[in-house]
């Protein structure tokens, strides 16, 4: 595998303050769409029963986005015969905005504006709290301590980050799906290479983790160049 200096210092559009909503609708249809059809979501799924045995229900998920990740874990619950209680939060109004908006009532998502970098939660709240798709928005010593905050909030220290792998095939995809699908919505257009290039080596993350002093850190890959960094008690 050959991987890419990773860039920083260069901001995705999809985070801008004002960003025109519209394209700002558009580009967070796209991200779900590829979690979806690309394996982000079912990579990230298939830790969950490991990570939230039983009677262990409450979630949070960090830079929630629109909202598709705590949609599909509230259907992972419901057939298995469980009611997960999940809170996402967002620090972006208007990212939040259209994730109530999109959001199922059955679903039981309580929705809330917040900084993961000082989430308004007492430590051991939720039994498991996910970062999906967010850690490369971080620069510098904000990775290390959102994935802090992540373990102070989650029992047991159980975590569980879904991001992107950076290497030479997962950016021509990008690029590629920019010069197709993409191509009418600049924010993706901009934003999609641009996430690969500002995401991670498996060992990268790994460090991260240790360095936010996480317990038992494993970062595990799935198809289409994603990444599941793991960690519990």
């Amino acid at each position: 595998m050959t991987f890419l200096r990773r860039v920083q210092g260069a901001e995705e559009r999809m985070d801008a303050p004002d960003v025109d909503p519209a394209h700002l609708d558009a580009a967070l249809d796209h991200v779900a769409a590829v979690n979806r059809w690309l394996g982000g979501r079912r990579a990230l799924l298939r830790h969950l029963p490991a990570l939230l045995p039983p009677r262990r229900d409450r979630v949070l998920d960090v830079g929630t986005g629109s909202g598709d990740l705590p949609r599909a874990i509230a259907a992972w619950g419901r057939d298995r015969g469980r009611s997960i209680r999940i809170t996402a939060v967002d620090l972006h109004a208007r990212t939040l905005k259209t994730a109530r908006r999109q959001a199922d009532p059955a679903d039981h998502v309580l929705f809330a504006r917040a900084d993961g970098l000082r989430l308004p939660f007492a430590e051991g709240t939720f039994d498991l709290a996910l970062l999906s798709m967010t850690l490369h928005h971080m620069e510098g010593d904000g990775q290390v301590e959102i994935l802090r905050e992540l373990g102070r909030v989650a029992r047991g220290g159980r975590i569980v980050v879904g991001e992107l792998e950076r290497c030479v095939p997962n950016y021509l995809g990008a690029r590629l799906l920019g010069a197709t699908l993409w191509r009418r919505n600049p924010v993706t257009r901009h934003d999609g290479p641009l996430s690969v290039l500002r995401s991670f080596t498996p060992d990268e993350l790994l460090d991260l983790a240790r360095a936010a002093g996480l317990r038992d850190p494993r970062v595990h890959r799935h198809v289409f160049y994603r990444l599941v960094l793991c960690a519990e008690a």
